[in-house]
């Protein structure tokens, strides 16, 4: 029993490995064309691109790994069915469940696995990834010179020249205006050709100019017009905004993307504690706005009899009556605003707990989903009877299409507050937990549904009834 036991793993673990890093390398790629506008031109290194792909990974882990389990799955009890394989087990008394099993302990190991993931490493990978986006993102763009174009991107200069050869860094017909000093185009340098260089410590943009003139407007009224020619001229530029400066990760750690479950359940309570008090403060200034409510009648029902009110409001004089009642019409009309100001930041407040909520629940979420898809995927997998790349991928993507669509719906309303945390949250486990326990069940019984050589016996059928009722 161990060797078939080691027989399935080792089966299983290859596509497992195969269809993982294939899925996430397929995703990596979709993420670099989603932000690829967003690091051209910017002069990245190397070493950052390959740092924020990795951390773009283990976010996308969440998704490869469900399909992962799913496909390989389908492919090695397919494979297994294809070959016979399956039903030589079963004929020698095992069960589904029992050949199962060695891939049910592996699967419930890689689900704790993901657990702590999702626990613990992917709210680094997040706060890593987000830092290091921000950071790129407020990146200047790298020094690109073009003929006859202004070129705008050095803090106080303007630059233009008529050709830029970007082989020999030569230019020609040189335009500098300087507005370092924020008062317009008082100094401008004009050379003929020069060489542009960057310096050893890449920090600033040096452009040896020769055979210029620089003009420079004195300030004051009234005061000459200077201006000089230079055979050959440095000018020194400051590149402080084209590097990539690493921002303090404490600016990002308190989203809730970056917690822990311990985190997020501490958040949560903290701002539940908020709700309350802030309910608390709306009940009492809505008690003191009904106190004044009934001032503004000057009816103080607890003092005055009910026979005597109509006599009361009799006896008020029209203008004074007027002014009482404008008065809480007033009144009123700044409640019913106050009141609506605070129904949305009630509902605001409840979607910024909402989000923590998705967060906490997705730790978990993904353990699970590993277990069903799995729970799928063996069965449907052991019914088809087919291996390979073929029909494992096209019945793979259409249940990994239904998991993703319902997770993602779910978690959509939650956040539009139609569903709560938890039904949103596990909307599509819900949905495929039943498909996966019909599924095991139909396999244990050797259910012929799903197998393409029924479905052709009962078309043959179909047509021998109508060929012969054709004939009578």
């Amino acid at each position: 029993m161990k060797k078939l036991y080691n027989l399935i793993l080792k089966t299983y673990l290859g596509p497992f490995v195969l269809t993982f890093f294939i899925t996430l390398f397929i995703l990596v790629m979709q993420f670099l064309w989603k932000y690829v506008d967003e690091m051209i031109g910017k002069g990245l290194e190397w070493n950052v691109i390959v740092e924020l792909l990795f951390y773009a990974s283990a976010n996308l882990v969440t998704l490869a790994l469900p399909l992962a389990v799913l496909l390989s799955s389908i492919m090695t009890f397919g494979t297994l069915g294809e070959h016979y394989e399956l039903v030589a087990l079963k004929a020698s008394g095992l069960s589904l469940q029992r050949i199962m099993f060695p891939l049910t302990v592996f699967i419930f190991v890689t689900s704790i696995g993901a657990f702590m993931f999702s626990n613990y490493a992917w709210p680094r990978a997040n706060l890593k990834f987000a830092t290091l986006l921000y950071d790129i993102r407020h990146k200047k763009p790298a020094i690109d010179i073009q003929d006859k174009i202004y070129y705008k991107e050095i803090d106080g200069y303007v630059i233009r020249v008529a050709h830029n050869n970007k082989e020999t860094n030569t230019l020609e017909d040189i335009l500098i205006y300087d507005h370092t000093d924020r008062t317009g185009n008082k100094k401008v340098i004009r050379a003929d050709k020069g060489q542009m260089d960057l310096s050893p410590l890449g920090d600033y943009l040096i452009l040896t100019l020769e055979e210029g003139v620089s003009y420079q407007e004195m300030k004051g009224k009234n005061q000459p017009h200077f201006q000089s020619h230079f055979k050959k001229e440095i000018v020194r530029f400051p590149l402080a905004g084209f590097e990539l400066n690493r921002s303090d990760e404490e600016r990002f750690k308190d989203n809730f993307k970056m917690l822990n479950i311990s985190q997020l359940s501490a958040e949560m309570d903290t701002l539940r504690m908020k709700v309350k008090e802030r309910e608390r403060s709306y009940l009492d200034k809505t008690q003191t706005f009904s106190q004044l409510l009934a001032d503004s009648f000057k009816l103080e029902k607890q003092y005055i009899p009910d026979e005597q009110q109509a006599s009361l409001l009799s006896s008020i004089e029209p203008k004074r009556m007027a002014f009482v009642f404008e008065q809480a019409i007033n009144n009123t009309r700044n409640h019913k605003t106050k009141l609506s100001t605070y129904k949305d930041e009630l509902a605001s407040r409840q979607k910024y707990i909402n989000r923590h909520d998705i967060e906490w629940h997705r730790k978990f979420t993904l353990s699970v989903a590993c277990i069903v898809l799995f729970f799928i995927g063996a069965p449907m997998g052991a019914l088809i009877r087919k291996g390979g790349l073929g029909m494992p991928v096209i019945v793979s993507i259409l249940f990994f299409l239904l998991f993703h669509i319902t997770s993602i719906t779910g978690e959509k309303l939650i956040k539009q507050g139609e569903l709560g945390p938890i039904a949103g949250m596990w909307l599509a486990t819900f949905i495929l937990s039943p498909i996966g326990i019909f599924l095991t069940y139909k396999a244990s019984t050797d259910a012929s549904f799903l197998q393409f050589d029924f479905y052709r016996d009962v078309l043959k059928r179909f047509m021998t009834f109508f060929q012969g009722k054709s004939k009578k």
